[in-house]
């Protein structure tokens, strides 16, 4: 597996190889301009719209091909000076789930092709892919303009189907396949934490030299903790969400479906009530975020369990929040739950912490990273209830803990950033490039020697 990537090499020059001059990202089933947290919107979409504006401030542009969802949508769109979103055509605009897109595949692809063929030959040095669905785009468009192929798989379904949420469907047998072909084809694998690395290389038979390890980062500028009493900073942070301002609100931040396992939240706080009621009553918990994936099957269900469960004065439900209010809700609350069965990494538990919020989260695979235990804030063995709720219980009402969690909370993700994930993808991008170039200079090399012997 190739060495964690950190941006050093490049900081000091001991990487000969350019820099890619323009970048075509793909991202065939989410757009970087949809609001995170509902539908199919999440941390894959700041990851690319975060990396998209860095990598362009280092002079590097970048085009995002994705999907038209809207009649309404431009043609291109400039994000970003150098970064641009290109809706392409494929399909019906509204109404296809993400499980219905690879039946448009081949249009979307056409519309990617044909972009390109409108530039002069060589105008992308290098593709990178997001999803599968992005990276079988991907596959077919770096064998057409002999350039390179970088993929980061977000999700994968063997991973997701190993570590099922009850009642979940398992991913379909045809991903499974799609995932495999783009291992194998890839010219780099970029994963976002080393058990993810281990997950490629162990269950998808990734030549370990061709993973590397690049950890995602956050805005350390927009996520951070503000100024002054913490008491008083979390009361008008409430005040302006209209979050009770006495008591205390746990935050589940995130598409509401099975996987991200909200329910265990809920059903932790009705654990709760029935070891400690005194505490159970003084106990908000928001669930922010829109139905999303399976979850769209049974959009009401975290109301339908809340109310048989009893709690249902105990629940609040805020739609996705935008622009500042979103770091204000990490300030409003006492602590932020992460429940899910599976994240690749987990960028809310990394935002929370940065403003200065510890997180409670399970221990699997990228939340391990994300969430330093016992010291930014608590991982839990499993998603039982009643453990959920015995960490609930130990936490909340020890306000010493907490604070110490807190400040551990605000060290462990100072240690992340954007620019030191683009710093990692700028070193691996140049890596990728030469080792394509000094393969073709070799293949091209044996063709010429086979010439002159024949």
């Amino acid at each position: 597996m190739a060495e964690m990537h950190t941006g050093v090499g490049r900081q000091r020059g001991a990487r000969p190889w350019p820099r890619p001059r323009r970048i075509a990202t793909i991202s065939v089933h989410t757009s970087p301009l949809h609001q995170p947290g509902s539908g199919d919107a999440g941390g894959m979409n700041v990851y690319i719209l975060e990396v998209a504006r860095r990598l362009a401030e280092a002079d590097v542009e970048v085009d995002i091909f994705t999907r038209a969802t809207s009649g309404d949508l431009p043609p291109v769109v400039e994000m970003a000076p150098g970064v641009h979103v290109r809706h392409v055509t494929s399909g019906p605009l509204e109404g296809l789930t993400k499980e219905e897109l690879p039946g448009q595949l081949c249009a979307f692809t056409a519309g990617v092709l044909r972009a390109e063929a409108a530039r002069p030959p060589g105008w992308y040095d290098l593709i990178h892919s997001h999803y599968w669905l992005s990276g079988q785009v991907g596959w077919l468009a770096k064998e057409r303009w002999g350039v390179p192929l970088v993929h980061t798989a977000h999700t994968l379904a063997k991973v997701k189907n190993a570590q099922l949420a009850a009642g979940d469907r398992p991913e379909p047998k045809a991903r499974v396949i799609g995932e495999e072909q783009v291992v194998a084809e890839a010219d780099r694998l970029v994963a976002n934490t080393r058990a993810e690395a281990g997950d490629l290389i162990g269950r998808y038979d990734a030549e370990p030299d061709l993973v590397a390890v690049v950890e995602p980062g956050v805005d350390l500028d927009r996520f951070r903790p503000l100024p002054g009493e913490p008491t008083a900073v979390r009361r008008a942070a409430r005040l302006r969400l209209g979050l009770p301002t006495d008591g205390y609100v746990v935050a589940f931040v995130g598409r509401i479906q099975p996987l991200k396992a909200p329910d265990v939240l809920v059903r932790a706080v009705a654990a709760l009530r029935d070891r400690d009621p005194v505490l159970a009553d003084q106990v908000t918990v928001a669930i922010v975020g829109g139905p999303s994936g399976t979850g769209l099957d049974r959009p009401t269900a975290l109301i339908e369990l809340a109310a048989s469960l009893g709690v249902t004065d105990r629940v609040r439900f805020l739609p996705p929040q935008t622009g500042d209010d979103l770091p204000a809700l990490y300030r409003a609350v006492d602590l932020v739950a992460v429940p899910s069965h599976n994240e690749s990494f987990g960028l809310v538990a990394l935002e929370a912490q940065a403003c200065g919020t510890p997180v409670v989260a399970a221990a699997v695979g990228g939340l391990v990273t994300a969430v330093r235990d016992q010291v930014s804030g608590v991982l839990v063995d499993g998603h039982h209830p009643t453990d959920w709720a015995g960490t609930l219980r130990q936490l909340l009402p020890d306000r010493s803990r907490r604070a110490a969690l807190a400040r551990g909370a605000v060290r462990h993700a100072a240690q992340f950033s954007w620019d030191r994930t683009v710093d990692g993808l700028l070193a691996v991008y140049q890596d990728t490039i030469a080792d394509y170039r000094k393969r073709l200079a070799s293949e091209l090399a044996g063709e010429g020697a086979m010439l002159s012997f024949g």
